[in-house]
């Protein structure tokens, strides 16, 4: 699989995606914004059927209508936050509608489905050359504003009376958070770039009980997830998205499993340490 040159780089992208989009999120679930990447992933599909029919890069213009699309949603969610919900259906709705249309008049059919999708062949050193870009502005935003992320993740106000500048981290996380959403759609698919972004989290928030421990172990399941999936998919000749969702499904199940089993357990060994104390106390009292 390796000696393909096509195939380490969509490795090599599927390596950066499985840290920087879990990282991402993980503020949006703790937020409850999860369903604005969902919005995000539909509209880029408007700037590649764009691309497709005025003949510049398609990744380009995904990546461009995401960052319009997510500047949009901030807006509406800050000036209105009851509103947020229906500003997000509107835009997602908005986007896709456009797509469906420009899909028509877009030529090649095949072209736009693999934006669909995703494709396994279809990263170029361009596109590693972006997603590189954008990955370390991801993990430089994680590192360096960890607590204000953390903090605007739980609670916006408390965060904004901390000292967090919640403006600029949130202006700079939707930036990073579209950039990172546009150029996934190649790879994983703008049916299924949410996947990517909501399981490996969704996992972990099953197996941990603390933000930092979250965010580890969300990053490393997202690899384990991306690489299994793109492994799967180079094997059995399959869409990339799908084996990368299906592996994501398998994870939650076999953890909530797991989970079940650790209750269960620490149940029947507080059930045992209550009745060794009730025994050792009607001893003491004979």
């Amino acid at each position: 699989m390796l000696e393909f040159e096509f195939m380490r780089r969509t490795l090599m992208a599927g390596l950066l995606f499985a840290i920087a989009l879990p990282l991402i999120g993980i503020v949006m679930i703790n937020r409850k914004t999860s369903m604005v990447s969902d919005a995000l992933s539909h509209v880029s599909l408007t700037g590649v059927g764009l691309g497709l029919i005025f003949g510049f890069d398609p990744v380009i213009g995904a990546v461009v209508s995401c960052v319009v699309a997510g500047f949009s949603i901030e807006a509406v969610r800050s000036r209105m936050p009851q509103l947020g919900d229906m500003a997000v259906a509107v835009i997602m709705s908005a986007g896709l509608g456009l797509a469906v249309i420009l899909a028509d008049l877009a030529p090649g059919g095949n072209t736009f489905e693999s934006y669909l999708f995703g494709s396994i062949s279809s990263v170029t050193p361009g596109d590693l050359l972006m997603t590189g870009v954008a990955f370390l502005g991801t993990v430089a935003l994680s590192v360096m504003l960890y607590a204000g992320l953390s903090d605007i993740a739980i609670d916006a106000t408390l965060a904004r009376l901390s000292g967090v500048r919640v403006r600029l981290v949130n202006g700079a996380f939707t930036a990073l958070s579209a950039v990172m959403i546009g150029l996934a759609c190649k790879v994983v698919g703008a049916l299924l770039v949410v996947s990517l972004v909501a399981l490996p989290v969704a996992t972990a928030l099953v197996l941990c009980r603390s933000y930092r421990q979250t965010c580890m172990a969300s990053t490393v399941l997202g690899v384990v997830y991306t690489m299994s999936g793109l492994t799967f998919s180079y094997h059995f000749d399959v869409r990339p998205g799908g084996a990368i969702v299906m592996a994501a499904i398998i994870g939650i199940l076999v953890a909530l499993c797991a989970s079940f089993v650790m209750r269960r357990v620490r149940g029947d060994e507080k059930a045992s340490s209550a009745g060794l104390t009730a025994a050792a106390a009607a001893l003491s009292d004979e």
